[in-house]
């Protein structure tokens, strides 16, 4: 697991919920203004992860209004970018000059050096969910007067870096029990690149970006990429290259600081979700070779000569075992 807290109101006594929710948004995020009607028996469940200089904060709490006001910003500025990706309910964010609305699974960037108000509006269960990143301004290769041209953009969370980057953090949302403590400063990285990466196609600053940034947030972009097409048997190095407008030897260089090919990933990937799927006592009914078949295998005699060589038993005898544990 990465390095985390947890704060629950259940555990704080009633009349303390509140303030000491305050305090906490103030370390985790910047000092604010905060205002609820239910600030007397506030209910507020927040982890706080640890990437290295970055910090990811899934929560779920009662309507709220966050004010960040000049005198805050005078006494303590960070100089951060503030990223919310609501799940439930709505953001209704106010700033300098401008006045959006945010539904779930859309992105917002503030930056702490400007004032701004957020209400915070519950969804069907009575709470408001979401994930809240911060990320020194410091880290981006973006000037800061490029950042201050954020306000009243809209960022997409549907496609390109927007999507990658809301899939992260909903994964993080969802649970860290994948990652190992050693994993935070790598996962940073990649945060920051794609965070990069969609700032700058944002504003029009892609010249901006170096290198090493573009490489990384492309190789992101492509195994998102494999991950939604592992069905397809044409899933080959050249025709992912293709779908990236890049050459076949560029794709081989960019993966070059990887643990594997290219074409050894796309098969690790599928053979991880075949497995997966024979073990699962709910397609006991499926034949292997259709699950073969679903995870880009249309051969199975390839599939089970590819099963065997990975994980030591044909798939026949794989399920016979993974399912004999589950009765």
């Amino acid at each position: 697991m990465l390095a985390e807290s947890v704060y629950r109101s259940e555990d704080v006594p009633t009349a303390d919920r509140f303030d000491c929710w305050r305090t906490l948004v103030g370390q985790t995020h910047v000092p604010v203004e905060l205002v609820s009607d239910h600030q007397e028996d506030f209910a507020v469940f927040q982890r706080t992860l640890s990437l290295g200089a970055v910090s990811v904060w899934p929560a779920s709490f009662q309507p709220v209004v966050f004010r960040r006001t000049p005198q805050l910003i005078r006494e303590s500025d960070p100089e951060g970018l503030h990223l919310t990706l609501p799940l439930k309910g709505m953001l209704h964010v106010s700033r300098e000059r401008d006045d959006a609305s945010y539904g779930p699974y859309s992105l917002n960037v503030l930056r702490t050096s400007h004032p701004f108000e957020i209400r915070a509006v519950e969804g069907a269960d009575g709470l408001h969910t979401g994930v809240g990143l911060e990320v020194p301004a410091a880290l981006l290769p973006i000037p800061s007067r490029r950042l201050d041209r954020l306000t009243g953009l809209r960022l997409p969370a549907g496609e390109g870096f927007g999507a990658l980057l809301a899939q992260l953090l909903t994964q993080l949302a969802n649970g860290t029990h994948a990652y190992q403590l050693s994993d935070g400063p790598r996962l940073e990285t990649v945060v920051v690149d794609l965070l990069s990466a969609l700032l700058a196609h944002a504003l029009d600053a892609d010249t901006l970006l170096p290198p090493a940034t573009h490489q990384q947030a492309l190789v992101l972009r492509i195994r998102a990429f494999v991950q939604g097409h592992l069905h397809d048997p044409q899933l080959t190095p050249p025709a992912v290259a293709a779908a990236h407008h890049i050459s076949t030897s560029y794709l081989h260089r960019l993966f070059q600081r990887e643990e594997e090919t290219v074409a050894a990933w796309i098969r690790r990937q599928r053979l991880q979700r075949a497995r997966r799927d024979l073990a699962d006592p709910a397609q006991r009914a499926t034949p292997v070779h259709a699950i073969a078949a679903r995870w880009g295998f249309p051969r199975a005699a390839d599939f089970t000569r590819a099963f065997r060589t990975a994980y030591g038993i044909p798939p026949k005898e794989y399920r016979r075992q993974a399912l004999r544990t589950t009765e």
